[in-house]
């Protein structure tokens, strides 16, 4: 029987095999960071805004992430029909809705993404998710821009139905990262403080999801291993850096000279 370990070295070798082209309409603090990951680790990344181009990319690309971090609203009818053009074409959509939750705008926006842009996976902290989850409330959900300020157990139940309700696979990093199909629930222990002393970690998590998506038809399994191989790049990272800045760099080393047989040694992957 597959492990999730074994499935995550496989996943990186298929990645490296296959060099899935990446669209991202993602946010401009972020674009060259998860570029540049997207390269180390083996895939193709296109940072593509104009709505002209999205169908001709939805035919290229392997996966599309959508990610508003610097959201303006120029962009949300180019994301709805981005992620409708991939999924008509079987191509998966992974949305990072960063800082739900801090502003009605936001909110709103993340939910409307979610609900007509035809998402397969969506990676979020644990108030970015609990902002998704909580469609019920007129209040806002509590968060701090892009910083969680709820415990994951707080809100994995109304995870668990969003996923169940959307069919959706959510994966909530934090300390702990938890995916979640609706029915299948795993624990991702692997990662680094300094992964959160630097700007565009999880939203290159988010794009590296994206290239796992591409090689690995299942959702589920697609988000926790790419989650456990990047948090076990950090883990390298860390071991050699001095601070942020050269983590930054040696994440990015990192990633580029991973080996599968270091992914099934160090990968921590658990059924919760």
């Amino acid at each position: 029987m597959n492990t999730l370990k074994d499935q995550a070295a496989e996943n990186l070798i298929a990645v490296r095999r296959n060099v899935p082209l990446i669209h991202n309409i993602t946010n401009f603090v972020v674009m060259n960071v998860t570029a540049n990951a997207l390269l180390a680790i083996g895939a193709s990344p296109m940072m593509a805004h104009a709505p002209e181009e999205a169908a001709a990319l939805a035919d290229l690309a392997g996966a599309l992430v959508l990610n508003i971090g610097t959201l303006t609203r120029e962009w949300v009818p180019t994301m709805i029909l981005a992620g409708q053009a991939a999924a008509t074409r079987g191509k998966p959509v992974v949305f990072d809705p960063v800082g739900a939750g801090t502003t009605r705008f936001r909110t709103d926006t993340a939910r409307k993404i979610l609900k007509e842009a035809a998402v397969k996976i969506v990676r979020g902290n644990a108030s970015e998710v609990h902002a998704l989850s909580d469609v019920e409330s007129d209040s806002f959900p509590g968060g701090k821009g892009v910083d969680a300020v709820h415990s994951m157990e707080a809100v994995l139940p109304g995870a668990m139905r969003l996923a169940d309700r959307t069919g959706v696979t959510l994966a909530v990093t934090g300390p702990i990262d938890v995916v979640t199909d609706g029915f299948r629930q795993v624990r991702v222990a692997n990662g680094h403080p300094l992964m959160q002393r630097v700007t565009g970690t999880g939203c290159t998590a988010s794009a590296l999801i994206a290239a796992f998506a591409a090689v690995d038809s299942d959702a589920f399994t697609a988000a926790a291993t790419a989650l456990a191989v990047f948090g076990l790049a950090g883990e390298m990272a860390a071991a050699g850096a001095n601070g942020p800045g050269s983590f930054m760099v040696n994440l990015m080393d990192v990633l580029y000279a991973m080996t599968p047989e270091a992914v099934r040694i160090g990968v921590r992957i658990e059924e919760a």
